[in-house]
């Protein structure tokens, strides 16, 4: 089976949803363990790689914001 393949910033849909609703979560954090954010309510989950792999559905898109270049 291929992994899927996620990076910071990128909001991913979860199989299940938070219990605020929302099933997208934004990846703030990784490492062994990976710190997601729910877009809904802004709560923060720490997830163990393994875990969150298994749960992750597909990557929605990537929020990482580009600063211009100052003059």
């Amino acid at each position: 089976m291929e992994r899927k393949q996620f990076e910071l910033w990128d909001v991913v849909q979860m199989k299940k949803p938070h219990p605020c609703g929302t099933n997208e979560m934004e990846i703030i954090r990784m490492g062994m363990d990976i710190r997601v954010k729910c877009v809904g309510c802004q709560h923060s989950v720490l997830i163990p790689r393994q875990k969150f792999e298994k749960n992750m559905k597909k990557v929605l898109r990537n929020t990482k914001q580009i600063t211009p270049p100052t003059e």
